[in-house]
């Protein structure tokens, strides 16, 4: 059975639809949803099912899987990660939500040594975190055409995932820049990729 494509509105998400959303992710399903950066391809992070669906999307072993969580504010983000130290907390307060992702050492929920957390500036992934009440894995979804590295159209994305997802949210065209990577988790910040977010400290 074909996915969905389902518009939602990018600034005003439609409660009614982040609902269906939710309902499909807390059922182990994968979806395609947008960002402050590229469409993403994610999943309930609770659902050990659907990690190991995606990680057959992805062609990759589930340990081989560099986690990448949204999450819906810093708060949540406590959960994941075995501390926050003052200087990354003021970093993170500062930037986020925005087009950055954080690499933290994992609390020990997490079967990892590091997670990579994402908190975007995107009302559609933050209201569908807020109403699953844990983040999503999320994983950036790549084109095989050399010179557009990452499919900014959700329709276009819609006709090569429909057989493999069960929603795509269409809220108009992404981005093709991917966030900036800075990994916190030694003595000083490592900018890993330089992406849509200029990062300073």
């Amino acid at each position: 059975m074909a996915a969905e494509l389902l518009k939602i509105h990018p600034i005003n998400p439609e409660p009614r639809k982040i609902l269906r959303v939710v309902d499909v992710l807390r059922s182990g399903g994968l979806i395609v949803y947008p960002t402050d950066t590229i469409y993403g391809l994610g999943c309930n992070l609770l659902n050990k099912k659907a990690i190991e669906r995606l990680c057959h999307v992805k062609q990759i072993k589930p340990q081989k899987l560099n986690l990448s969580f949204i999450c819906h504010d810093i708060s949540q983000v406590a959960n994941y990660v075995r501390r926050i130290e003052t200087p990354v907390y003021k970093i993170m307060r500062r930037t986020l939500p925005g087009p950055f992702t954080y690499i933290l050492e994992a609390s020990n929920s997490i079967d990892k040594k590091t997670v990579g957390i994402r908190i975007p500036d995107h009302a559609v992934p933050l209201a569908l975190v807020n109403e699953l009440g844990n983040p999503l894995i999320t994983s950036s979804i790549k084109d095989d055409d050399e010179i557009k590295t990452y499919t900014t159209d959700p329709e276009e994305i819609y006709e090569d995932l429909k057989h493999k997802v069960d929603v795509v949210i269409d809220s108009g065209v992404g981005g093709n820049i991917p966030s900036t990577i800075v990994d916190f988790t030694s003595d000083e910040p490592v900018v890993i990729r330089h992406g849509r977010g200029e990062f300073a400290y």
